[in-house]
């Protein structure tokens, strides 16, 4: 009698840090993503989708910036030492992967997509992570796609094609981008200061990257917020296209004084 299939394990690096970093790094709720994006639209009620987007962004660099800058500031502290500044930059990458997936689903989020499942969440952060590198890969494994990729990967792929894009576009981050956040942790550790130079001006200049590449992931802002929420409701079979669901958008009325939030990362 032949042995059941077993169901394929998860995209791995083989690296338990870093997977456990990619795996909470996707995991903040889509009501937290949500409601951020609905706390932005009530506080410019009159912005459009490509102004909201900006304001994102702006966000979003803010936030890596900040927490590279503090990072390079408390390991420059003698009494801190080394193996504490190292600590503090495994959490700062961290706090980097977390930031660049709420940043990318927000982004969705104003392009009217949902992106639930986890292997989807995964496929979008790293790709826009790894800017022009990553839509390369996602097109050598896809095929290529008029305009930004982002929708057809999220919405029309199997799950299949999603979890041989995560294995493309992880082996290729741990080639490239590790080596990347490697330099920038051992600059941080600079003394006198300067590794909060150096921590702050990275984390952005990795930023930019992550904004760029949700540009070309997406492609220009709709004209206007549709008004339903698209996304994928995948069953057993990984070999078949997802099913698109579509969800009514929340309505936004009226202007509101609330103060912002920290940018959202996972809890």
């Amino acid at each position: 009698m032949p042995r059941p299939e077993r169901p394929p394990t998860p995209v791995a690096t083989g690296l338990p840090l870093i997977d456990a970093l990619l795996d909470r790094a996707v995991s903040v709720p889509s009501s937290v993503i949500h409601a951020h994006v609905d706390r932005l639209r009530r506080r410019n009620p009159h912005a459009s989708p490509e102004q909201i987007i900006r304001l994102l962004e702006k966000q979003y660099l803010l936030a890596v910036s900040t927490s590279g800058g503090a990072v390079g500031a408390a390991a420059a502290v003698p009494a801190m030492g080394t193996g504490v500044g190292i600590a503090l930059t495994s959490s700062e990458i961290a706090t980097f992967f977390g930031a660049s997936a709420a940043f990318s689903l927000a982004v969705a989020d104003v392009h009217g997509i949902a992106v639930e499942d986890t292997a989807r969440r995964r496929a979008l952060m790293l790709a826009t992570v790894m800017g022009e590198q990553g839509a390369r890969t996602v097109s050598s494994e896809v095929g290529p796609i008029s305009g930004g990729w982002a929708r057809a990967l999220l919405v029309n792929m199997p799950t299949a094609t999603i979890k041989r894009v995560n294995t493309a576009l992880t082996r290729r981050l741990l080639r490239r981008q590790a080596g990347k956040q490697g330099a920038l942790a051992l600059g941080r550790l600079a003394p006198f200061g300067i590794g909060a130079v150096i921590g702050a001006t990275g984390a952005r200049a990795l930023g930019r990257t992550v904004v760029t590449g949700a540009q070309r992931a997406f492609g220009p802002p709709p004209d206007r917020f549709p008004r339903t929420l698209e996304l994928a409701v995948t069953g057993p079979d990984e070999s078949a296209s997802p099913q698109r669901v579509l969800s009514p958008r929340r309505e936004i009325s009226g202007a509101t004084t609330e103060p912002d939030e920290r940018w959202p990362l996972p809890r």
